[in-house]
């Protein structure tokens, strides 16, 4: 069960002390939200940011790319530092190119779905995929509610393959973390529901006791 808080709650003119203190409250990895204000309506950073990030921690990178023509990008985030780099299945026409390009730059690959989207437009490319990210809410915006549906693909997901990783991403909180375990999945995204906290360690902990 790993824990991945997002830094886009984070507090940018604090966020190495963020990063650490999530860390010191138990996160395993850190994840990063990277948007394009085209893909979805928001913009966040880019790689250089990932770059610093990287020389915060020694944690894994968890890179999520909601843009458009993620092909083009994919290099300068392997280049920072990241570990994982996850793709949008709507984001490209070549999905299983794009998630060998990604293992060829020395990455692990994950492909991620949005909510309206079927679980049909991946079930090919699974097994070329390290990871699989569940969006439980339309990305572009932190603090959104948890989309209940999302959990009927996770468990249909975690059917169709036992050892899969499975990873979700929005409105992930104390009440419903509990639910997405259940229903199989074993990387949680949490970005407002630690960052906001007053206490960003404990809040950490109290996600990893409950895991």
């Amino acid at each position: 069960m790993i824990i991945a808080p997002s830094v886009l709650n984070a507090n940018f003119l604090n966020l190495e002390a963020d990063i650490k203190a999530a860390e010191k409250g138990g996160a395993d990895w850190i994840h990063l939200d990277i948007m394009d204000g085209n893909f979805v309506p928001n913009i966040s950073f880019g790689p250089g940011i990932a770059q610093q990030i990287r020389k915060c921690t020694k944690l894994p990178l968890d890179c999520h790319l909601m843009i458009e023509r993620p092909e083009l990008h994919i290099a300068a985030f392997a280049k920072a530092g990241v570990e994982y780099i996850t793709v949008h299945a709507e984001a490209t026409k070549h999905l299983d190119r794009l998630l060998n390009q990604i293992k060829e730059l020395g990455c692990k690959a994950g492909v991620a779905i949005n909510p309206a989207t079927s679980l049909d437009s991946i079930t090919d490319i699974l097994d070329l995929a390290d990871m699989v990210l569940i969006m439980s809410v339309n990305p572009g915006f932190g603090g959104q509610s948890f989309i209940p549906y999302s959990l009927d693909k996770v468990k249909r997901l975690r059917a169709m393959k036992p050892d899969l990783q499975i990873e979700i991403d929005g409105g992930i909180n104390l009440k419903t973390l509990p639910q997405a375990r259940d229903a199989g999945v074993n990387i949680f995204v949490i970005g407002s529901a630690i960052f906001s906290a007053k206490n960003i360690e404990q809040e950490t902990k109290n996600y990893r006791n409950i895991v």
